[in-house]
C-alpha cells in the first residue's frame, strides 16, 4: 500500500510516523531559543503570542511556562488533539490554517522551524505574512524561522536510512522546480509507505520580497538559535524578525 497526498503536509504531518521520525529533535535547543527570542524581543509578562504551525505544541508549552498568554494554531487535527491535553487558561490550542488571519491580535507571531514554504499554491505564502500583520498588534512582532536554503543545499545529502523504533525510514533528497524535496519510504506488516515532504528554496531576497508585497518591514536578521549574525553561505538558519 502505499499512501500519499497533492497536499503532502496535510497528511504526514497527521500520521504518528512523521513523530517517530523527528522524536530526537533538540528540545533544549528550542527551549534557549525561545528564551532569546523572548528576551529579544521584550514582550511584556503576560504578553500574548501565536504560535503558527504548532506542530504537538512544544515550542507553545514552553513559552507557557515562562508567562506568556499562548495560542497553538495548526492544520493537523491530530498534533492539536496531542497538544490540547496540555492546555490551560493561558494555553489553548486551534485547528487553524495559517494562511487565513486568526481572529484575535497579538504581541508576537512566531513561525517557527521552518513551518512555512509548504504549499502548492505559492501566493499561500504572501496570504501567510499578510495574515500575520494582520495578527500583529501595534506594539507586535512577527518571527519567521527558517532553514537557511545556501547552507542545505550546499551540505544536502542525497541518500541516507534512518532507523527510530524499529522502523528504516529512507530518504531521498533533491532540488527540483525551486523546492528542496524529501522522499520517505518505509514499510510496516509488509505495507509500504511513501510520503514527501516539499519546502519551496525561499532566500531571504524571496522574504524581502514578500514582505514587501505584504507591506511588512524586516527588521532584523539572525543566523542561529544564539540570534547570532546571519552568513549567507554557512549560517544553518535564517531568522527574520519583522513588523
Amino acid at each position: 500500500m502505499t499512501n500519499s497526498t497533492k497536499q503532502w503536509y496535510a497528511s504526514w504531518f497527521d500520521t504518528p510516523y512523521y513523530h517517530i521520525l523527528y522524536k530526537d529533535r533538540d528540545y533544549a535547543e528550542a527551549q534557549l531559543f525561545m528564551d532569546n527570542l523572548t528576551n529579544y524581543l521584550n514582550i511584556p509578562e503576560g504578553g500574548k503570542i501565536l504560535d503558527l504551525a504548532c506542530g504537538k505544541g512544544r515550542h507553545s508549552i514552553y513559552l507557557n511556562t515562562l508567562g506568556f498568554d499562548v495560542t497553538g494554531i495548526d492544520l493537523s487535527e491530530q498534533s492539536i488533539k496531542h497538544a490540547s491535553q496540555f492546555k490551560n487558561d493561558t494555553l489553548r490550542f486551534v485547528v487553524h490554517d495559517m494562511t487565513k488571519p486568526y481572529p484575535e491580535t497579538f504581541d508576537a507571531v512566531f513561525n517557527l522551524f521552518t513551518s512555512f514554504g509548504y504549499f502548492e499554491d505559492e501566493s499561500c505564502n504572501l496570504k501567510t505574512i499578510a495574515s500575520i500583520k494582520e495578527e500583529l498588534n501595534d506594539y507586535g512582532f512577527g518571527v519567521i524561522d527558517f532553514m537557511n536554503v545556501n547552507y542545505v543545499i550546499d551540505n544536502l545529502v542525497a541518500e541516507d536510512i534512518k532507523t527510530v523504533e524499529g522502523i528504516d525510514f529512507h530518504q531521498k533528497r533533491s532540488i527540483k522546480d525551486g523546492y528542496i524535496i524529501k522522499d520517505i519510504s518505509f514499510e510496516i506488516d509488509g505495507e509500504l509507505y511513501q510520503f514527501q515532504e516539499r519546502v519551496k528554496a525561499l532566500t531571504l531576497v524571496d522574504f524581502q520580497t514578500l514582505f514587501e508585497k505584504a507591506g511588512v518591514h524586516l527588521l532584523d536578521v539572525f543566523g542561529d538559535y544564539k540570534l547570532g549574525k546571519y552568513y549567507p553561505k554557512t549560517s544553518e538558519r535564517l531568522i527574520m524578525i519583522f513588523k
